[in-house]
């Protein structure tokens, strides 16, 4: 496996600068927002798809710092009612995997999106209760006429441009969960893998490890992200796993995200790289980081010190002892 990091949280930082600051960290690889919420402080496709001397000078940056591109991120929602920002996130998507196919980057992490509950609705529409029964009417509605056929459609545009689609799991879009993941890959190809980032399974209930081992199965994780959250019990008492409040409410949530680290031990964090390796996961763990208790550069330093110890980089040998 290889440690990279998200390096939206250094978006402030000029591109080479980035890189350099990156490799000195002693990692092996970056994922660059190229769109939607990663915005494209680092990676712009408009200006990298038109200039060819542009888009070599870029790839050799990377490259000529021992590092490697391990996605090219592009969350937003192309399911949305509200048409301007579908249309601004599905036109990411399409540059995104057309420069991903350029860059032989074999991965595009973004987002399922979510519909709305009807044609003519103005906001996006998340059913999570099965009862009444019109949630449930609503949610079939969704995959019949939008989830199935976007997906089936743009991940075959993908898989033509030699590009897996890494969907991040997150709460608040349609597919969040291993079983909503398998169904739309059932749909939709094998082009559709997961971008496994634990912190968002934790906040909804969901043991990493065993979703690892049930996507992993399937061959079904293209990326990773490494992302903690710590879960306050007694505020899940007041507010639930589900908790609406802003995230800057941190004495009062019930949930917040923390680096690596500080809000699962270590052993879980070992465990889970091990479930990696076990279901054939030999890619890249790229940190994210979201931590409102630390500045950017102490949640990512601490995040690397913590993961680099666990890493396992090694190609499996024979059994020796058997």
């Amino acid at each position: 496996m290889k440690l990279g990091v998200f390096t939206v949280l250094f978006s402030q930082k000029p591109f080479e600068e980035m890189l350099d600051y990156v490799a000195e960290s002693g990692l092996d690889a970056v994922e660059l927002g190229t769109g939607g919420y990663p915005g494209t402080a680092h990676c712009d496709p408009d200006v990298l798809l038109e200039d060819e001397g542009k888009l070599k000078a870029f790839k050799k940056a990377v490259e000529d710092r021992g590092l490697m591109i391990s996605g090219l991120s592009c969350h937003g929602n192309p399911l949305t009612p509200d048409s301007a920002f579908a249309r601004s996130s599905h036109e990411a998507f399409v540059k995104t995997v057309k420069l991903a196919e350029k860059l032989e980057v074999p991965v595009v992490n973004c987002f399922s999106g979510t519909p709305g509950d009807h044609e003519g609705a103005k906001y996006p529409n998340w059913p999570v209760a099965p009862w009444p029964n019109e949630y449930r009417e609503v949610l079939e509605w969704q995959w019949k006429e939008k989830i199935i056929p976007y997906w089936k459609e743009w991940g075959q545009f993908a898989a033509d441009h030699h590009v897996k689609i890494a969907l991040e799991l997150h709460g608040g879009f349609s597919v969040h969960t291993p079983a909503n993941l398998l169904r739309l890959r059932e749909e939709a190809g094998e082009v559709i893998g997961a971008n496994l980032d634990p912190s968002h399974l934790w906040w909804q209930g969901i043991d990493p490890v065993a979703a690892i081992k049930i996507l992993g199965r399937e061959d079904a994780i293209h990326h990773f992200h490494a992302k903690d959250t710590y879960i306050d019990p007694e505020m899940v008492n007041r507010h639930g796993l589900t908790d609406m409040q802003s995230y800057a409410n941190l004495q009062d949530r019930a949930w917040i995200f923390r680096t690596v680290g500080y809000g699962h031990d270590m052993k879980e964090w070992t465990d889970m790289i091990s479930a990696l390796r076990l279901v054939g996961y030999d890619y890249v763990v790229s940190i994210e980081h979201e931590d409102a208790l630390m500045s950017i550069e102490e949640g990512f330093r601490k995040a690397v010190e913590n993961l680099k110890p666990i890493i396992t980089k090694e190609k499996l040998t024979e059994m020796w002892w058997v």
